[in-house]
């Protein structure tokens, strides 16, 4: 039995227009169908499907997605595309897009910084509480 799961995000009549810019973002994406109540979508892979439910819904920070990035320059592409048209920051590496999406942009190396010696493990916590965008050079520094 091979059952996908994967989710499906409710928009007010913007499901379309957020598949196209999703899929703007994200390489290797691609929109497989798309009607006037619901787009599915491909982003890097991962299956999604936007539905045009209308406002009753609202998206708010219990669901985000994390994107693990390899380097500053794609925190700081993804930061910058997800923040853009509207998009807002907020702290330690999370953001909402002009959709209201929850957004978590975040380096590989993170995990790697906070391990071992707890008094650096603390002092990577500090710098890191101070960002919104994440400074991989400030973190490895602290």
């Amino acid at each position: 039995m091979d059952n996908s799961i994967y989710p499906c995000l409710w928009f007010d009549g913007q499901a379309q227009d957020a598949a196209k810019f999703y899929c703007r973002i994200f390489k290797n994406s691609k929109i497989t169908s798309d009607t006037p109540m619901v787009v599915n979508f491909e982003l890097n892979g991962h299956k999604f499907m936007g539905l045009n439910g209308g406002p009753m819904f609202k998206f708010n920070e219990a669901i985000s997605f994390v994107v693990d990035c390899n380097d500053q320059q794609e925190v700081d592409y993804y930061w910058d595309h997800l923040t853009a048209e509207g998009g807002t920051s907020s702290q330690c590496g999370w953001l909402k897009d002009k959709y209201g999406l929850s957004w978590q942009i975040v380096p590989k190396q993170l995990g790697d910084l906070m391990k071992g010696d707890a008094k650096k493990s603390q002092r990577v916590m500090q710098a890191l509480m101070t960002m919104k965008k994440i400074e991989i050079a400030k973190l490895e520094e602290a």
